[in-house]
């Protein structure tokens, strides 16, 4: 397969944008290939520093399977997804290439820096590969994209003041009970609530009598993301790096996670699914929704996504995911294993 473009570097603006972030192969044919010219071009994908998008139109055979593997992601319009499980089904494949194209043509940067992360994150030990992204995320936040959304969403209505704690704790034998509390927000993570929900996976992580721990949300909401009364407020990027690194509850709750199971109602939007992620175990009710609109905002999902999500569905789908914001609701999110169980809404 000969694309020139696989073999360029990234053509930058004079501000510093790239011009051609997105290169998408027409893969089909490739099967008839010698194997010298597959593992050529899987080559000169992985060396790209583009997002490449493979697309297959009809089916082909396992011999392309390190092209596949080393995509950005690849779509297909096949009834079933051949090869690789995690190859995306769409309808139609055109309109989600225009999909895409629109997604990364809006935040060329960030949805740059996702594919990139995407790469490297999910096969990673779980420290480094959360201060990957939290470097990124930091990065990002005093870039151009996301000063432009800052504006384009205007002032933000200010969190309404309260004493009471945002996170409700219970014991009950070896079962410990997280709730995040703060429906008025619709548990929405801010500094505090962040703090509260790490101080209480701390304690399951130092006490191994608890057998289970449960996270949920009160309200028709698990957590609809990061609290955009503070977003915009980080005024020292390495702080904010490091505030991450330390101050954040991911890591507490991957060393849960075969204790840990989060019961996901309504929205669960940006760091609410890269949170919901990490468990072992995850049910949803059928109104249950994930979505990820970091990129829009040029932003990369901060609170642990690209490792959590990535690992649970695969880092092709996850960038599909994340690339376009599509929603994932409660049957496909069971179908690509984001979750486990689909529960009533009583339960």
């Amino acid at each position: 397969m000969n694309d020139p473009l696989l073999d360029e570097g990234l053509a930058l603006s004079a501000s510093g944008s790239p011009t051609e972030p997105l290169i998408v192969l027409e893969l089909d044919g490739l099967g008839d290939a010698g194997p010298e010219t597959v593992l050529t071009t899987a080559t000169r994908i992985r060396e790209s520093m583009a997002l490449v998008v493979g697309v297959l139109r009809r089916p082909s055979s396992s011999s392309i399977e390190p092209v596949l593997a080393a995509t950005t992601l690849t779509l297909t319009d096949l009834p079933t997804s051949p090869l690789h499980p995690e190859v995306v089904v769409v309808e139609n494949i055109d309109d989600a290439l225009a999909m895409l194209r629109a997604a990364v043509a809006r935040s060329p940067r960030a949805a740059l820096v996702c594919g990139h992360l995407l790469r490297q994150t999910p096969g990673r030990d779980t420290a480094p590969a959360l201060a990957a992204e939290a470097a990124a995320y930091s990065m990002l936040l005093a870039g151009p994209e996301f000063a432009r959304w800052l504006v384009e969403r205007g002032p933000a209505k200010p969190a309404p003041v309260t004493d009471r704690r945002l996170v409700r704790v219970r014991r009950s034998g070896d079962h410990l009970s997280i709730v995040l509390d703060h429906p008025q927000r619709r548990n929405a993570l801010s500094m505090r609530l962040r703090e509260e929900l790490l101080a209480a996976a701390q304690v399951a992580v130092a006490d191994p009598s608890i057998a289970t721990v449960e996270l949920s949300g009160n309200g028709p909401a698990f957590c609809s993301g990061g609290d955009l009364a503070e977003f915009g407020s980080a005024t020292d990027v390495v702080a904010a790096y490091l505030v991450r690194l330390d101050r954040a509850p991911w890591r507490a709750l991957d060393r849960l996670a075969d204790r840990l199971v989060v019961r996901a109602t309504g929205p669960c939007i940006g760091a609410g699914a890269e949170i919901a992620a990490f468990a072992g175990t995850v049910t949803a009710t059928p109104d249950t929704y994930f979505c990820f609109p970091e990129v829009r905002m040029g932003l990369v999902p901060g609170a642990g996504g690209t490792v959590s999500v990535a690992r649970r569905i695969g880092r092709w789908r996850a960038a599909w995911l994340m690339l376009t914001e599509q929603r994932l609701d409660a049957g496909a999110a069971l179908d690509w294993g984001l979750i486990d169980q689909v529960i009533g809404a009583e339960i």
